[in-house]
């Protein structure tokens, strides 16, 4: 029943900035870690930063400090500010839900980001 929806990537140039949204039906993040993965061509789907029910957050070491993840609860909305992009940022960005306890797994759909090199 609850559906995430990504948007916000698009094409940037080297050094560049994006703001990826992720919309939630629901608002799960009481109940939930929410989390956002890329995958690039050829390569292994990969964790980029995740955010707990009590704000706790965790980055990947080659996004940190370059990129922040955050949520509005009143807009049930997962964000999460790029900056000082790379072409090796290049992949499609996915929102995830989880919960190991009752559990569950959510997935959006992506949305592309392209870094020009």
């Amino acid at each position: 029943q609850v559906q995430l929806v990504e948007s916000g990537g698009g094409l940037v140039q080297d050094g560049g900035s994006l703001r990826l949204s992720c919309v939630t039906s629901r608002n799960i993040f009481s109940i939930g870690t929410m989390g956002w993965y890329r995958q690039a061509p050829g390569k292994q789907r990969e964790l980029v930063a995740t955010i707990t029910s009590l704000g706790r957050t965790n980055y990947a070491d080659s996004v940190k400090g370059r990129f922040s993840i955050s949520i509005d609860n009143a807009k049930n909305t997962l964000y999460l500010q790029m900056d000082s992009l790379k072409p090796e940022d290049t992949a499609v960005y996915y929102c995830n839900a989880q919960n190991i306890g009752v559990p569950f797994n959510l997935w959006g759909q992506g949305t592309q980001v392209t870094v020009a090199s």
